[in-house]
């Protein structure tokens, strides 16, 4: 029976035992994700100590799993022969990846132990630029030839489905290996079994180029709810394929950098690495908007000295800017994250601005009736018995702080979609720009716009 721990303290007491049947039943008990995820929380050694008593292919999928710094962590405890048949048993795309990572004596001690195929792909695949298609394809895809029938297809599928990542979708390539089709499986076993490959394949291939951005074929991928998708070169030639948990991946990565942007966040914005990275690396990657935004936010404060006769002649003014600022902050936030999501979608671009702000006008009318509304009646009823100049009512008051929050609304909405929309035709990242400067614009637009309807509305 397979013994499965129950906490890392178990498991290292197996580890001091040197207990072989226990760990390998261990990593054989549990799906490969979850075994990485459980040694997760121990050293590079200990991890090795575990994955050695696995079978190799096991081995070469849990170790896939791990984050990359403890995959890099791992091997630097092995020797050579270890290390080279670790990635022997590894994916092309995998054992790409963390070739990438390796320190550069380590790559080249480790390249000369290879098989010269394996030695070859690594350095083909690592030589595309990251953030590419071509930096995060597999090349371990299956092909036929147009002359095939469907019965040798089948045939020809069988043998090589052991060493290939996926064969539902087989590639279709003239004899200079240029993409001409596709089929999947159920194409050929539907099919009558004399049928020529030729005449049954697809001839609308979706593919990519190499040197396209992996965020685009990850959603390409998406969009058309494709198992897998080829990579091409400039003459049209197979190079590789993306396949869809990599895609899901790649959106993770983005997803997770979006929104570390929009809340101002620097750094590599990698998932799961939270609690590996240092207290000091976090704050350095947050401080930088932070202080500068800090420092902007001083115009808030000369803005409010200016009028500050105004707030001594009416102190109820002071009581709403908080309502001000809040509101102005939380509508231009929504504007600023639907167009940045419309625009990472590819949904909209900037040329779509008219468009996207007289929508955005449209929707901050109807928020700034409703919120005008609402301030109106907290302004009337919570502020019964407050001390009123002379010659002022609680009515009118409320009618200025009214109109000057559903002008905030309004500004905020628009300065919130013209942020990023600006950012993306300047070709900047739209949700660095969009959120942290979003927040301090509004807070300045809205208390100008605050004491200036004071003055306006009250006659002040």
């Amino acid at each position: 029976m397979n013994k499965n721990p129950h906490s890392v303290s178990e498991l290292r007491k197996m580890i001091a035992t040197g207990d072989s049947k226990a760990i390998k039943g261990f990593c054989e008990a549990v799906h490969p994700a979850a075994v990485a995820e459980f040694l997760s929380a121990l050293t590079g050694k200990e991890v090795w100590a575990v994955l050695r008593h696995a079978d190799p292919q096991l081995r070469a999928e849990i170790f896939s799993y791990l984050d990359e710094t403890l995959q890099v962590e791992t091997v630097r405890t092995l020797e050579r022969d270890e290390l080279s048949l670790l990635l022997s048993d590894m994916s092309p795309d995998n054992r790409a990846d963390l070739f990438k990572q390796l320190p550069e004596s380590l790559r080249e001690s480790v390249l000369p132990a290879l098989a010269y195929a394996e030695r070859e792909d690594i350095r083909r695949l690592s030589a595309y630029r990251e953030g590419t298609a071509g930096a995060v394809m597999t090349s371990d895809y299956a092909t036929l030839s147009p002359q095939l029938t469907a019965s040798q297809a089948i045939e020809h599928l069988r043998k090589i489905a052991p060493d290939r990542e996926t064969i539902y979708y087989t590639y279709v390539v003239d004899k200079d290996r240029r993409l001409i089709g596709f089929v999947s499986l159920k194409d050929l076993i539907v099919a009558p079994r004399q049928a020529r490959v030729a005449d049954i394949m697809h001839r609308k291939v979706i593919s990519v180029h190499v040197d396209d951005d992996q965020e685009d074929a990850a959603r390409t991928i998406q969009k058309y709810d494709l198992i897998a998708m080829p990579v091409t070169n400039g003459n049209d030639v197979l190079v590789g394929i993306i396949t869809h948990d990599d895609a899901m991946d790649i959106l993770s990565q983005e997803y997770t950098e979006d929104v570390e942007k929009l809340m101002a966040i620097g750094g590599s914005h990698e998932t799961g690495v939270y609690l590996k990275t240092s207290s000091w690396d976090h704050f350095k990657n947050r401080a930088y908007w932070i202080v500068g935004l800090a420092a902007l936010e001083l115009l808030s404060g000369i803005i409010i000295h200016n009028f500050e006769a105004t707030l001594r002649h009416m102190l109820i003014l002071a009581l709403y800017m908080p309502m001000l600022e809040d509101t102005g902050g939380n509508t231009g936030s929504q504007s600023a994250t639907v167009v940045v999501r419309a625009l990472a979608l590819r949904e909209i671009s900037p040329k779509d601005v008219l468009k996207v702000l007289w929508k955005e006008f449209k929707i901050a009318i109807l928020l700034a009736l409703v919120l005008g509304i609402l301030s109106w009646g907290k302004v009337i009823f919570l502020s019964q018995g407050t001390t009123i100049p002379a010659g002022y009512t609680l009515v009118k008051i409320g009618a200025a702080i009214a109109i000057a929050l559903s002008l905030q609304v309004v500004t905020a909405t628009l300065i919130g979609a013209i942020l990023p929309l600006g950012a993306a035709r300047m070709k900047w990242d739209p949700a660095v720009v969009a959120s942290p400067a979003l927040t301090t614009i509004v807070d300045i637009t809205g208390l100008l716009i605050y004491f200036s309807m004071a003055r306006l509305l009250l006659g002040m």
